[in-house]
Parts: C-alpha cells; structure tokens; sequence
C-alpha cells in the first residue's frame, strides 16, 4: 500500500487561512447585512467606539490592515455618515477618525447580529476552541514579519 502524498496546498498556512478567512467572513457579512454593515466595517465601528477618535495609520494598525486599505474602508462609513476623517490640527499629514453618533448607533443595532453569529460559531466550534483560535491567530501578528513596511 502507498501513501498518498501531500499536497503542497494541504500544508500551505496562507491557504489554510485565508480559506478560513473567508468562510467566517462571509458568514459574518451575512449575519450584519440586516444592519447594513460588513464585517470589516462593524469592526472598525466597534474599535472607534471603544477607543475613541485615532489616525488612520493607528487604527490600520489596530486592525492589523495596510493604510490604503484602510482608507479605502473608510470612505462608504463617511459616506453614510457613520465615521468622520478629518485633518489633524496637531499635524497636517495625518487624517483622524472618528465615530459618530449615527456609527454609534448602527454599531449597537448590529450588535446583537454580531453576538448571535458569534454564539453560532462558538457553539459549533467549542468556546474553549474560539478562545484557542483567537489567541493563535493573535499569536500569528507577533512573528516578526511586516507586511505593510516601506
């Protein structure tokens, strides 16, 4: 009997994730689309929310996203009204963010969205598992590399 080889996509760690990315990224999309919100977009509204206003540079930090992108996500939340970017008085070259009370609220309407998807996926995968992913996936931000360095 011969073993069946691996495949180098059975091993690739960019694979792996990035399917699992978007298989709970579309779920999630899914449960906030009744509050009009994305993923990405609750969670940039949700860390405003808690932090208060920041850079953009800090709060692409925070989210562990590249600038442009971040920018990018940005513009349909000021569009909608859901977050302010204005020029820094402090230093012109940074843009600063901010939620506004119509991002408040439709961050707590998406809330519940949010911990009912959350309890779903808890409930298949096992608390103690989500809690194990997340710190792994934490862990993931700490080896070294830099993605977004110039």
């Amino acid at each position: 009997m011969t073993a069946t080889p691996v495949s180098r996509d059975d091993l690739c760690n960019n694979l792996a994730l990035r399917k699992a990315a978007r298989y709970l990224g579309a779920t999630y999309d899914k449960a906030l689309a009744p509050a009009g919100l994305r993923g990405t977009q609750f969670s940039i509204l949700q860390r405003l929310s808690a932090q208060g206003e920041m850079t953009i540079t800090t709060l692409a930090d925070v989210i562990a996203m590249d600038r442009t992108t971040m920018a990018s996500n940005l513009k349909p939340l000021a569009r909608e009204g859901l977050v302010t970017v204005e020029t820094s008085a402090a230093d012109r070259r940074a843009r600063i963010v901010t939620i506004t009370p119509e991002g408040v609220a439709r961050m707590k309407a998406a809330l519940p969205l949010w911990e009912g998807v959350q309890a779903q996926f808890e409930g298949s995968f096992g608390v103690d598992d989500a809690a194990r992913l997340r710190a792994s996936l934490e862990a993931v931000l700490h080896t070294g590399f830099q993605p977004w360095a110039e």
